[in-house]
Order: structure tokens, then C-alpha cells, then sequence
């Protein structure tokens, strides 16, 4: 599209919002095709639209959608509720480009009570209400297999598939199946057990899966009590089976506080691209179904846009009836008839806490998930946790870490490890030699460090680090700060990590003055500067060994006149150590060394040893 056709789609597109009413109701865009790319409702249908058109928006994703449109419709309606349901229907029916996507849970089985004149009882994934009423779906798979089993053991629904009709059973049309044998099924379908009866205990199944399993007791207590009042005995001892099955069965249950019924509770955690949400549904105190949605955002909607949309086709698709919602935060809309709740205390809140928990862990499994297939998603996750905690300007891809070694100040070392993405990157690790530091100063050593270390790779234009952490605390972090700042000019964030009395990571410092920043002991971001901490310190400590073992094997070999630095490397090279050459014999000393100077090393560690002569 040129720049001046653009203009013209822009300026046809400001001549239909500048008609738009002020009134509620529902847009719709359509891109330059025809189709329906996105559906979005207003309390004030001109105000919304025209925003989209500002200059100053700032959200990428918005721009692009404007960039798409060529057509504007609407819907005219009296209320901002009816606004909601009417966006809804339409996001469901043309399943725009840009809007929300729900996720569809067929994944997650349901259970299907038939509209047949014998109902049947089972789960299924495959939803058509054409076939029966459907409860759930059910995430935990338990939780439907207890339902249905206290269900069986309770009521004994027929389990064959066989279509039967009340004028096949008078005449004799069906045969008893193994089921009825074995007393699984009380016989519907040859006149054992009588319609009126069979329907009974459906409509109880019902409204034990509609979590009136409390209410389905009492009237099972009321039949056992009137059964025993009129002596049939036998009835109603199987009545007070039933109904010791249902106490059992409600004590299990997750009971929340009896004052509580018929009510749905909603709460939402975010990312960048998703948003989750939990449903819970408590009848008679006690929470009946819980199931968390995933919700695809295309525009970067906010957490009370998702939620009103949610609400609405979470309550279609559950069949929801409850009058009262429980939300963590008020939204802009209002249901006819509803009423809205944000609980400060009490045991709606507990409710509210325990759907945020359950919603905030579905979102931490689909992440782990994740991750497991893409690992660089990990890395991508925790550089970016890390950037919010320490605030930083860049997710740190490039972080280096300094640490010193020495013993009362000989032999002082210092090391530097390089981690990229999260990973040890072995070729950029460096170690130095500490030159201009007399003594055991670790303060002076980390600065003359640091100022090599960055003053290098300035003048080579080399990338520097998007953090640097050094292996101390506020001290350590001082003095490279006054390199780095003071004296290179750089403007690269520096953190410190602080161990315990045990040697172990215990603290991450950051900022001027420095503070501490919170890490829970299993979290990535511990484990990660953990991780680092023992890098660092194993990389300085093996070189200071090394150091000090060359520094012993030198200093032995050095004091024998006439062996020079060569002829030093060849018997290390060959013996490895200073042990293995006192003992070598001279003819293993000369076939390295030839024998003037086989000699001369032999009789240096055998002159004063008995039953040796000098040669």
C-alpha cells in the first residue's frame, strides 16, 4: 500500500468514527478482504474506536491492527452488559484475528448425563448437548472418578448403550445384560426396577453433580426415616447405606463454610502472551468444580479485559447459574441480576486465594512444560526475572563475575568466569597474575583487576558485560564500582553475592548503596547465582593451585647449577614431578636429558643418601 492510499483508508475510516454514537455496543474491524479481524464492545462506542486512532498509542500490536483495518461496523445496544454478551457471541462465532482466544478444553473430559428415557452416566471428551447435559470439564481426573464412582455405588445406572423406550420395556423387548448379574444395575429395562424409581435416582445424581450433595443426604435421611416409620425395613436400610455413602462422601469433599452456596469465583495471573484463568464453583460450602483456562491475548489486553471476557464464556460454557462472583479486582461491566464480590477477609477470601494459588501453579506446569521442549525458553525466562528484580536497563545476556585467591598474600590470583545466556562460555574465562598489590590486600587485587579486565577491552572494542557480580559483599562491590564508574566511565551494573559461615551463597546485593534483594532458596534465580558464586571460586582456586604447585616444583629444580629452564620442562614434561625425578635412576634421567646432565641432577638428590658416591 502506497503512503497516499494509506491516507485515503485513513481518512474514509475517520469519517465513519466521526458518525459513530456516544451510546454502548459492540465494533467490529474488518481488514481490506472483508473479514472480521477483531470485536470489541464500549460503554461509549465513539470514545473507544476513536482511541485506537490516537497518535501517542504506543502499543506495537495496536499499531498493527490499525494498520490492517479498512472497514468499520457497529452495534448499537442499551447496556454495557449487553454489550459484553454481544461482543462475546461474535468473538465465538468469527473467532477474529486480533481478539482474546480461549482455549478450547476439550483435552479434559466431562461427564454426560443422556436425554434418554434410561439415562446413561459416563465421562467423555467429545461435547454435543444435542445428546445430554454436560457437567465439567474436570482437570483433575480424580476428582470426576470419585463423582462418578460414589455415583454407581449409589444410584447403579445402566452402563449399556442399547436405545430403549418405555414401550420396550412393557413388552418385553430387552434382556438383562451381565451388569444386572453381577447387581451393578437394578434392572430398568425388564420392569425390575420401576421408571419413576430409575429417574429418581437420576435427578439425585444430578444435583450430586451440581454439588448439592449435602441436599441429596437430607432427602435421602427423610426417605430412610419415612421408610422406618411406615416398617419397611428393607427399603430403608438400603436408604441408610446410601446415605452413610453421601456423608462419607461429603466429609472427603473440600469444604469451604456451609454459609456459602451457589457462587463462582474467578482470578487471573498473566505473561506477555497468555493469561490463565481459574473457575471455581462452591455449592453448599463445598467447591464442586475447578478447572483453569488459558486464554491467548492478541493486543496486550490488561487483566480485567481478559477477565470480563472470561467470565462471560467460562458461566456459558459450565452452565453456570450462581448470582454471586467473587473477583480479586472490580471490572467495568456489570451482570444483570449478578452481583460482583472482592472480599477483603473471611472465607471468601480464602476462596479468592486458594483460585489465585491454583491458577498462578497451572500457569508455573504449562511453563515447566514448556521449557522441557525449548530449553532456551528457560534461559530466556530467568534472564528476564533477573532484569525485573535488579531493575536493569537489558536482560543481563552477558554476565561476568570476579573472584580472588591467595594465602597471606603469595602467590595472589584473581579469576574471571563469562556466563551468555545463562551458560559458563569457557573461552572468554581469564585469569591474571596479580602484578601491583604487595601483600594480602583482596580490595586493591579486584580493583587492579577490574581496571585490566575493562580497560583491555575497551581499546579492543570488544562487547562488555550487561553485569558484572563480584564473589563479596558491599566492600568488593565499592571498589569496582570506583573503577568501572569513577575512573572507566562505563555505566555497567554491578551486584555482589555475600556467602554464609558455611561457604554458601546466602545473599545477592545490588544498588548504591547497596541492599539486599530477596531470593528464595529454590528458586532459579538462587540456584543461577549459586551457580555462578561456585564457578568463579573453583576457576581462581584450581589456578592458585596450579600456581603454587609450579611455584614448589620451580623452586626445587631452580637451585641446581647448571640446569637451565629447557632441560627443567623436558623432565617435567616427561616425569611430571619432582618426586619422580629424585627417584629415576640416571639412565632414565639420561635418555631424557643426556648424561652430563643426568649426572648432575642425580648427584644433587643422592650426594648425602648412604651407599650412593659423588660421581
Amino acid at each position: 500500500m502506497t503512503k497516499e492510499e494509506n491516507e485515503q483508508r485513513l481518512a474514509r475510516l475517520r469519517d465513519i468514527i466521526s458518525n459513530i454514537p456516544t451510546k454502548p455496543g459492540s465494533y467490529q474491524y474488518y481488514d481490506e478482504h472483508g473479514t472480521i479481524i477483531y470485536v470489541g464492545k464500549a460503554k461509549n462506542l465513539k470514545s473507544r474506536v476513536s482511541s485506537y486512532f490516537h497518535k501517542e498509542v504506543d502499543r506495537y500490536k495496536t499499531k498493527v491492527l490499525v494498520s490492517k483495518i479498512h472497514n468499520i461496523t457497529y452495534t448499537v445496544v442499551n447496556s454495557e452488559e449487553d454489550a459484553l454478551l454481544l461482543e462475546n457471541n461474535l468473538i465465538k462465532k468469527f473467532q477474529p484475528k486480533y481478539n482474546i482466544l480461549l482455549k478450547d478444553g476439550k483435552t479434559y473430559p466431562s461427564i454426560c448425563i443422556t436425554k434418554e428415557p434410561l439415562p446413561r452416566i459416563f465421562k467423555t471428551r467429545v461435547v454435543n448437548k444435542k445428546y445430554g447435559h454436560y457437567f465439567g470439564p474436570y482437570s483433575h481426573i480424580g476428582t470426576m472418578n470419585a463423582l462418578l464412582g460414589i455415583i454407581k455405588e449409589l444410584y447403579k445406572p445402566r452402563t449399556c448403550r442399547q436405545p430403549m423406550t418405555e414401550e420396550g420395556i412393557r413388552c418385553g423387548k430387552y434382556k438383562p445384560c451381565l451388569e444386572y448379574h453381577l447387581h451393578n444395575c437394578g434392572g430398568a429395562c425388564i420392569g425390575k426396577q420401576s421408571m419413576e424409581d430409575y429417574q429418581q435416582n437420576i435427578r439425585q445424581a444430578r444435583e450430586i453433580l451440581k454439588g448439592n450433595t449435602r441436599e441429596v443426604a437430607k432427602e435421602t435421611y427423610s426417605q430412610m426415616m419415612k421408610a422406618a416409620e411406615e416398617l419397611r425395613f428393607e427399603a430403608a436400610e438400603e436408604l441408610k447405606k446410601r446415605y452413610l455413602l453421601l456423608k462419607d462422601f461429603t466429609s472427603k469433599s473440600e469444604v469451604v463454610s456451609n454459609s456459602i452456596n451457589n457462587v463462582d469465583v474467578f482470578s487471573i495471573t498473566s505473561d506477555e502472551n497468555n493469561s490463565y484463568v481459574n473457575y471455581l464453583h462452591v455449592q453448599n460450602g463445598s467447591i464442586n468444580q475447578a478447572f483453569t483456562y488459558e486464554l491467548k491475548k492478541k493486543l496486550g489486553e490488561s487483566d480485567a479485559e481478559v477477565l470480563c471476557y472470561a467470565i462471560i464464556e467460562i458461566r456459558k460454557r459450565v452452565d453456570s447459574s450462581a448470582k454471586e462472583i467473587i473477583l480479586p479486582f472490580d471490572i467495568e461491566t456489570t451482570l444483570d441480576g449478578i452481583t460482583l464480590t472482592i472480599p477483603q477477609r473471611g472465607d471468601k477470601k480464602t476462596l479468592l486465594e486458594l483460585s489465585l494459588m491454583n491458577c498462578k501453579q497451572y500457569r508455573f506446569d504449562r511453563l515447566k512444560q514448556a521449557e522441557k521442549l525449548n530449553p532456551e525458553q528457560k534461559s530466556v525466562r530467568i534472564m528476564k526475572e533477573l532484569q525485573d528484580i535488579l531493575k536493569l536497563p537489558k536482560m543481563p545476556y552477558h554476565i561476568e563475575c570476579f573472584d580472588n585467591s591467595n594465602i597471606s598474600g603469595s602467590d595472589a590470583v584473581a579469576a574471571c568466569v563469562v556466563f551468555k545466556k545463562l551458560k559458563p562460555s569457557k573461552s572468554d574465562y581469564r585469569k591474571y597474575n596479580i602484578k601491583t598489590v604487595v601483600g594480602p590486600d583482596d580490595y586493591a587485587s579486584m580493583q587492579e583487576v577490574v581496571r585490566r579486565r575493562y580497560s583491555r577491552l575497551i581499546d579492543e572494542g570488544s562487547p562488555l558485560p550487561d553485569l558484572i557480580i563480584t564473589d563479596g559483599g558491599k566492600g568488593q562491590m565499592e571498589v569496582v564500582r570506583r573503577v568501572v564508574e569513577d575512573e572507566l566511565h562505563l555505566a555497567i551494573p554491578i551486584a555482589g553475592l555475600a556467602k554464609n559461615d558455611r561457604h554458601r551463597t546466602s545473599e545477592l546485593l545490588f544498588g548504591n548503596p547497596p541492599l539486599v534483594v530477596g531470593m528464595k532458596p529454590d528458586s532459579d534465580i538462587f540456584r543461577l547465582m549459586t551457580r555462578i558464586q561456585d564457578e568463579v571460586h573453583r576457576f581462581a582456586i584450581t589456578f592458585h593451585r596450579d600456581k603454587r604447585s609450579k611455584s614448589a616444583l620451580q623452586s626445587e629444580l631452580d637451585g641446581i647449577k647448571g640446569i637451565g629452564g629447557k632441560t627443567r620442562e623436558m623432565l617435567l614434561k616427561e616425569l611430571k614431578t619432582v618426586k619422580k625425578i629424585k627417584a629415576a635412576d640416571i639412565q632414565t634421567l639420561s635418555n631424557i636429558i643426556g648424561n652430563t646432565k643426568a649426572t648432575i641432577i642425580y648427584n644433587h638428590f643422592h650426594t648425602d643418601t648412604p651407599g650412593h658416591a659423588d660421581n
